[in-house]
């Protein structure tokens, strides 16, 4: 992959549910959109507009139906399941509304969940990337604790190191500040569009707060399924 290339390209990206059927629903209806590295781009709609479904499906947790989308460079219709859970797992970093930190492990172990799951060595050079996301985010002194002794915007803020652990071309972000304050909302914010710079990653953030959509650099509105148009925010 150049580095000019799109980290994430859709074409004519749709999805369907209950096909075959006669309730069969189209829910994304021909979705064309490009991220390159280092975009930070925010994915506004309505609620029922697709945007959980489109999030699902970017996010190779679900296969479109019809269309093809590139990660990398790579088309990904096609993977099997194994195939798709390793591009995923190399390539996508997540944050979600519900941090889903395992409280049965320490903040240090969550962050080096990933690489784990991949099956990376739990060994000093991991423990070390760990440490160092961790300092990043402010938290450097509660690697030991459990997720339950932290806030809810500190535990946000261990769900973005755990999600950049891989170092990931992209990072999907759905509604990351929905359940959080607006002080540890701009923080969690701040968070991404920091990494986003330090990293180049392209970061993709769901969100209905539009004081923080405003401050993303791209916006896209997705309307009953389809993408009403991309605009550039003013700051």
């Amino acid at each position: 992959m150049s580095e000019h290339d799109p980290v994430l390209r859709l074409v004519q990206l749709r999805k369907s549910y209950q096909i075959g059927t006669p309730l069969q629903t189209e829910v994304l209806h021909g979705i064309d959109l490009e991220l390159r590295r280092g975009e930070f781009t925010a994915l506004i709609g309505p609620s029922g507009s697709g945007k959980t479904t489109l999030l699902n499906v970017i996010g190779l947790l679900d296969a479109p139906t019809a269309g093809e989308l590139y990660l990398n460079g790579r088309a990904t219709r096609a993977l099997d399941d194994t195939a798709r859970t390793a591009l995923r797992g190399s390539a996508i970093g997540f944050v979600f509304q519900f941090h889903h930190l395992i409280q049965a492990f320490s903040v240090l172990d969550n962050v080096m969940m990933p690489a784990l799951v991949q099956g990376a060595r739990d060994d000093a050079a991991l423990r070390r990337r760990a440490q160092e996301l961790l300092d990043g985010v402010g938290l450097g002194g509660f690697a030991a604790r459990r997720p339950n002794e932290l806030s809810g915007g500190q535990q946000q803020r261990v769900a973005i190191a755990r999600a950049l652990l891989t170092r990931p071309p992209l990072v999907l972000a759905d509604e990351p500040t929905g359940n959080l304050d607006t002080h540890s909302a701009d923080e969690v914010f701040a968070l991404l569009h920091r990494f986003n710079r330090e990293f180049g990653c392209a970061v993709l953030v769901v969100t209905h707060d539009p004081r923080l959509a405003a401050r993303c650099p791209r916006v896209v509105q997705l309307v009953d399924g389809r993408l009403a148009g991309a605009a550039d925010a003013a700051g």
